[in-house]
């Protein structure tokens, strides 16, 4: 069995670009997504599309691992893309993050699945 990782990953930006405790909006390959370093200095990717309302994620507040939509206030935890407040009740993706030599590089391929639909 093989189990080489041929996961490939893109730099995407100096880890000195994302300030701390807040999210910044990336597009990859035509695909929106979330940067959020937080107040722990760990960064994590997640689908930038509220699942409830199709609004900006990265406009949101980050407390902890949540990042809260900023429309309706649903909150969805950052290393899973589960959504932890109302009234989300789909999760987003989540993509693998590396810190290489003090930049921030991504897999394209989520964690968790196809990109989730709308809940509205």
């Amino acid at each position: 069995m093989d189990t080489t990782d041929t996961t490939e990953f893109i730099r995407v930006c100096a880890l000195s670009d994302l300030p701390v405790g807040t999210a910044v909006r990336a597009e990859i390959d035509d695909t929106p997504i979330a940067l959020v370093h937080t107040d722990t200095e760990e960064v994590f990717a997640i689908y930038d599309e509220c699942s409830h309302a199709a609004v900006a994620l990265s406009e949101g507040e980050v407390e902890g691992c949540t990042l809260e939509c900023w429309l309706h206030g649903s909150r969805f935890d950052l290393r899973t893309g589960e959504p932890t407040g109302l009234p989300a009740t789909i999760p987003v993706q989540v993509y693998p993050v590396e810190i290489r030599d003090g930049d921030v590089y991504l897999s394209t391929v989520p964690h968790n699945g196809p990109a989730a639909a709308g809940d509205k």
